[in-house]
């Protein structure tokens, strides 16, 4: 029975989908989110959202009560699970893109005259405040949450590691080898990280965590 380890703990449907394809699951996770204390600009017309833990970040501050209230004019995020979240929360999504250099280019486009506030995490990726900063559109980063690494030390291979972000590479990696191993990845970004320790490596056709599970349905008999 191939083997298989998620650096996140799945939900019980999408564990039941990797046990039917025939797997033996192990899950912990890689990474850690600790919110951090942050002081809410008075006035926010525009918002950027590049994660679904951003979101979930200001989901019981005053920020969710200014969202149903329509005093944040426009949404714009990355990926389709956190538009659904922001979604749930009221938020009026303008636009939104798989990754952040899409939205960036969507942004300095269209909306290159607007004022934005950017929530986001201590290791956010860089292509989209550099793409902004580059056009000089006027946009203020508030770091909300940082994510921290959550090493652990597995005393096996295994035939397929899941891996959700770049960190969750990088910490696996700290104790762990991938030399024996396939990288299932979310996106071109936590495969580049992963590039780095292996050269297999198995790419979702879209940066869900769905995606990821059917990629290794796919394989599976190979395995």
């Amino acid at each position: 029975m191939p083997t298989l380890l998620s650096t996140k703990i799945l939900n019980s449907a999408q564990q039941q989908s990797l046990l039917n394809a025939g797997f033996k699951l192990s899950q912990y996770d890689a990474i850690q989110i600790i919110p951090v204390d942050f002081e809410m600009p008075e006035k926010i017309e525009n918002v950027i959202f590049t994660s679904q833990n951003a979101v979930k970040r200001i989901q019981n501050s005053e920020f969710r009560t200014r969202l149903s209230d329509g005093k944040v004019q426009n949404c714009f995020c990355v990926g389709k699970k956190t538009k659904a979240l922001l979604e749930t929360k009221g938020g009026k999504i303008i636009g939104w893109a798989e990754y952040g250099k899409d939205l960036a280019h969507l942004i300095i486009d269209t909306f290159r005259n607007e004022k934005f506030v950017f929530f986001c995490g201590n290791l956010r990726r860089e292509e989209l405040p550099i793409l902004l900063k580059k056009n000089k559109v006027d946009f203020k980063e508030i770091c909300i949450y940082k994510t921290e690494l959550n090493p652990k030390k597995f005393q096996q291979d295994f035939d397929g590691v899941l891996f959700y972000s770049p960190s969750g590479v990088e910490s696996f990696c700290q104790q762990n080898n991938l030399e024996n191993s396939i990288a299932f990845c979310i996106g071109t970004t936590t495969a580049a990280e992963a590039e780095k320790h292996t050269n297999k490596i198995v790419i979702a056709e879209e940066p869900t965590v769905e995606s990821v599970i059917r990629s290794c349905c796919k394989v599976s008999k190979t395995l």
